[in-house]
């Protein structure tokens, strides 16, 4: 384990719970809970402020990790929010990213959530096809893609009842997992 980070593996194992309960309630309900949400964006400062005091850090250096932390929410919420603002991904999907980034701060949240990604982009396909939905969704994607370089004129407008969810939180648990088995 890596000396400068002291206690990581309790940020890996708060991060994996969070994104495991995210996971198991946007599969079966659909949503991601507020609580969960917005406890792991106010957790992910005190916790990195707390270990570092554990670890008998000076308190500069812990108010600095609690400074990282938000910053890795902000950072991490960047792109996801651009996919909210278009419709692609749901609000509970921004604020679980956002959390898992002040957990894993910056450069880990970024990774994660790009595991997510990738595991989402590799499956999805699967899961729209098996539903029927996989022309569609792309026919969709493509429009909301075009519409991004099209002036608000000539847009085509793509109806909500004709866009397809895909049930990020499980890829996002795996991006989480997968980060933390890289760093642990």
């Amino acid at each position: 384990m890596n000396e400068a980070l002291p206690h990581q593996h309790v940020v890996f194992i708060v991060a994996m719970a969070v994104a495991g309960l995210a996971a198991f309630f946007d599969w079966r309900r659909g949503e991601i809970p507020n609580w969960l949400t917005y406890g792991a964006l106010a957790l992910g400062p005190v916790l990195h402020i707390v270990r570092m005091l554990v670890a008998k850090e000076a308190v500069n250096a812990a108010l600095t990790e609690g400074g990282f932390s938000l910053l890795g929410a902000l950072v991490c919420a960047l792109v996801p929010a651009m996919l909210y603002r278009q419709g692609a991904i749901g609000g509970g999907d921004l604020k679980l990213l956002a959390g898992l980034g002040a957990l894993l701060q910056t450069m880990m949240g970024i990774e994660a959530e790009m595991y997510g990604f990738f595991a989402a982009a590799l499956v999805a396909p699967a899961v729209l096809a098996y539903q029927g939905k996989l022309i569609s969704t792309l026919k969709n994607a493509l429009a909301i893609f075009a519409n991004l370089f099209t002036p608000k004129a000539k847009q085509r407008p793509v109806e909500e009842s004709a866009l397809s969810w895909f049930r990020l939180g499980p890829a996002l648990f795996f991006g989480v997992a997968f980060t933390a088995y890289l760093h642990w």
